[in-house]
């Protein structure tokens, strides 16, 4: 991946996690930018998130979709960038798929010392 697409990721995230801070709210809930990938024509980005707890998961995505035209302008204003990529909000399950393996690699350490 192009330096500077890596580059503009990381300011995405970062500015992005800014806002999802400011912006919305989220009562007992935790909304955090997992990652950020644009595509090689700076078009399109992938924005993965976690939310905590999981059953927040889909009112997160909807309030995220809903200001997403707002968060564009924002970031017009404060990147210097001719186009901000259109946004692709999905949720990163990679820390719910990690504690499931966590779970089975107990169940089989448990398993084994019964043996």
């Amino acid at each position: 991946m192009p330096r500077r697409i890596e580059q503009l990721n990381e300011q995405l995230r970062n500015e992005l996690a800014n806002l999802v801070v400011r912006k919305i709210p989220l009562p007992d809930g935790l909304i955090t930018i997992s990652y950020v990938d644009c595509s090689t024509d700076l078009k399109y980005a992938k924005i993965a998130v976690s939310v905590l707890p999981e059953n927040l998961s889909t009112k997160a995505l909807e309030k995220l979709k809903k200001h997403s035209s707002q968060f564009c302008k924002i970031l017009r204003k404060k990147l210097k960038i001719r186009q901000i990529p259109k946004f692709n909000w999905l949720i990163d399950s990679t820390e719910e798929k990690a504690a499931r393996i966590e779970k089975i690699l107990k169940q089989i350490k448990e398993e084994k010392s019964f043996n």
